[in-house]
C-alpha cells in the first residue's frame, strides 16, 4: 500500500447544492425558482481530501458509500481530482448518504439523510494505511458517533505511534449532545482540534471564546484508551478556531494568535471550513509554524467561497500562497471576549 501525505476519515456523500437570494422553501404546493441546482462532491471527509489534493498532497479517503449511482458519482468524481479512493467502503445493503444545501451567501441550511454514512467503523480502516500516513485527519464525528466514535480514539493512537500527527474537525452536532468519553478520548489523541467557533463555544459548553478556548486548552483529565472513567472535559494542546470572515485564532498551550486576511466577497460558503482545514495541515506538513498554517487555511478557505459548491473553488497551493502572504498575525490576549 502507497504512503500518503494525508489520509482523511469520515463522510463521503454527493451534495445537492440550491444557490440563490431566496432558497426558503414554501411548503402549500408552492414552486420556486431558484439560481441554480448542481450535484457536487460533499461530505466534510471528502471535500477536505480533494481541497489538499489540489494543494498537492497524496491523499487517501476512508468512508463509506452504497451500492448505487450516487456512491458510483463519489468514487469517480473523487479519483478524477486525485483522491485515494481503494478504502471506501461500497455497502450493498445501505444507500448513499445525500445531502442538500440551500446556500444564500454567506449563510446555509444542510439536510443530511446519512445513509451509508453512518456505518463506518473502525474496522473498516486499514491498518497499513494508518502505518504509512504522515497525517490523519477525522471529520464530522457527529455523524459517526455511533458507529466509528467508539474505535476513533485507537484509530488515532494507532496512527500517532505509527509516526503521524493527526487531527479532528468534529463539524455541528445535529443531536445537541455534544459530546460523550469517546469524544474526549479522541480529542485526546488529536495533536489538533479543528471546530469553528459556534461548535468550540458548545463543545466548551462556554458562553464566550475567550472562556471556550480556556476550556478546551486547559489542564482537565488526560483520557487514556484503558480508563472506564470519562474525562472531567474535552482538552487538547493545539487548538484552531475557525472564526468565517474573522480568520482563525490558534491557540497553542497558553499562547494565542488571531490570524487573518483581507475581506473577500463569497459566492458559496460551501465547504470553506473543510477547505481551510486542507490548507492548514498542508501547512504544517510543509513545515510551516501554526500561526503561518493556519494562514495558508484561511486562503484556501477564502478562495473556495468564489464558486458553487465545496471543491470547485478549492485552489492550488501557489494561489493559497499568495493569498496567505497578505494574512496578519497579532496576540490575542488571553483576557480577551469574543
Amino acid at each position: 500500500m502507497s504512503p500518503h501525505d494525508l489520509v482523511v476519515l469520515g463522510d463521503g456523500n454527493p451534495d445537492v447544492l440550491v444557490l440563490g437570494d431566496d432558497v426558503t422553501p414554501a411548503f402549500g404546493q408552492q414552486e420556486k425558482l431558484v439560481g441554480s441546482i448542481s450535484l457536487v462532491i460533499g461530505g466534510s471527509a471528502a471535500i477536505t481530501a480533494v481541497a489538499a489534493a489540489r494543494l498537492g498532497l497524496s491523499v487517501a479517503l476512508v468512508a463509506a458509500v452504497g451500492a448505487d449511482p450516487p456512491g458510483e458519482f463519489m468514487l469517480d468524481q473523487l479519483a478524477a481530482e486525485g483522491v485515494d479512493v481503494g478504502a471506501v467502503v461500497v455497502r450493498q445493503d445501505t444507500p448513499t448518504g445525500m445531502t442538500v444545501a440551500l446556500s444564500r451567501g454567506a449563510d446555509r441550511a444542510i439536510l443530511t439523510a446519512l445513509g451509508a454514512v453512518a456505518s463506518l467503523t473502525a474496522a473498516d480502516i486499514p491498518a497499513a494505511l494508518l502505518a504509512r500516513a504522515r497525517h490523519v485527519h477525522a471529520s464530522s464525528y457527529f455523524l459517526l458517533q455511533d458507529c466509528l466514535g467508539p474505535g476513533l480514539a485507537g484509530v488515532l493512537s494507532a496512527a500517532r505511534a505509527a509516526g503521524a500527527t493527526t487531527s479532528l474537525d468534529t463539524n455541528w452536532d445535529p443531536a445537541g449532545r455534544w459530546g460523550d468519553e469517546h469524544l474526549s478520548a479522541a480529542i485526546a489523541q488529536a495533536d489538533i482540534l479543528l471546530p469553528n467557533e459556534p461548535e468550540a463555544l458548545c463543545l466548551a459548553r462556554a458562553p464566550t471564546l475567550n472562556a471556550a478556548v480556556a476550556s478546551l486548552t486547559g489542564p482537565g483529565r488526560p483520557a487514556t484508551l484503558t480508563s472506564s472513567e470519562p474525562p472531567a472535559n474535552p482538552t487538547t494542546r493545539r487548538l484552531v478556531v475557525k472564526l468565517g470572515d474573522r480568520g482563525a485564532l490558534c491557540a497553542d498551550g497558553p499562547v494565542r494568535h488571531q490570524v487573518s486576511l483581507p475581506p473577500v466577497n463569497p459566492l458559496d460558503t460551501t465547504g470553506a471550513g473543510d477547505c481551510f482545514n486542507a490548507g492548514l495541515i498542508a501547512g504544517l506538513l510543509g513545515g510551516l509554524a501554526l500561526p503561518a498554517a493556519a494562514a495558508l487555511g484561511c486562503a484556501a478557505g477564502a478562495l473556495s467561497t468564489g464558486a458553487p459548491g465545496g471543491t470547485a473553488g478549492a485552489p492550488d497551493l501557489p494561489a493559497a500562497a499568495r493569498l496567505a502572504r497578505l494574512a496578519s498575525v497579532r496576540d490575542f490576549p488571553a483576557e480577551r471576549t469574543s
